[in-house]
């Protein structure tokens, strides 16, 4: 999402608690088909459809506890609708801008699952996947898995990040499909692994329930 977020982001996260994770070289990508879920997070409903939190191309289930909000600008990115001024001056990653973030705080724990969009023809899921992480920088140990849910087929990359502030290595996850109104990619990035291990149920629920609107 650029340097300065990042900053900010981890500025706002560490709150005087820092954990640390080992630091590995950089691995070549590794596709490989198949789900390695976690575990089950229990529904508190959907998110994705009109009048939902996020009115987005496709609908997923938010675990409990967490709270979605749109990103400002969000009606004229999400659904296809014409870019404008604010849309614009969304933070963007690859090929897809910010629209909706899922904040896992009221549930216990710290970060966030983040959706973004993109325009039609901004190629197909793992091409989509492979420019949001190779945007993001500094990232190892990459591993690719294609997926399904429902009608929708798509792929999932796991790998870990180090973040230029601090140093520090984390595991992150993202997934992406494309839909008709252009791709869609769901990112679950946290304070550190041990977070990011607590949150993958959500995400895992999402990715199971997502569904074209």
């Amino acid at each position: 999402m650029g340097t300065a977020r990042r900053a900010v982001a981890w500025l706002a996260l560490l709150a005087g608690v820092l954990t640390g994770c080992d630091v590995s070289p950089r691995a070549a990508d590794v596709t490989v088909s198949g789900h390695g879920s976690s575990g089950a997070a229990e529904s508190a409903g959907t998110v994705g459809a009109a009048g939902s939190a996020c009115a987005l191309p496709v609908t997923f289930d938010v675990a409990v506890g967490w709270k979605a909000e749109a990103v400002d600008g969000l009606a004229a990115a999400a659904s296809g609708g014409p870019d404008g001024d604010l849309a614009q001056s969304l933070p963007r990653q690859g090929p897809v801008t910010l629209v909706c973030e899922i904040d896992a705080k009221p549930a216990g724990a710290i970060g966030f699952l983040r959706v973004s969009t993109g325009k039609p023809g901004s190629g197909d899921a793992r091409a989509v996947l492979k420019a949001f992480v190779a945007a993001e920088e500094d990232t190892g140990r990459v591993r690719y898995r294609t997926f399904t849910a429902g009608a929708l087929a798509g792929v999932r990359v796991d790998y870990v990040h180090t973040g230029e502030l601090l140093g520090e290595s984390k595991k992150e996850s993202a997934l992406a499909v494309v839909t008709s109104h252009g791709p869609v990619v769901l990112h679950l990035g946290g304070l550190d692994s041990a977070e990011h291990d607590e949150m993958l149920p959500a995400f895992e629920l999402a990715q199971d329930t997502l569904r074209t609107r």
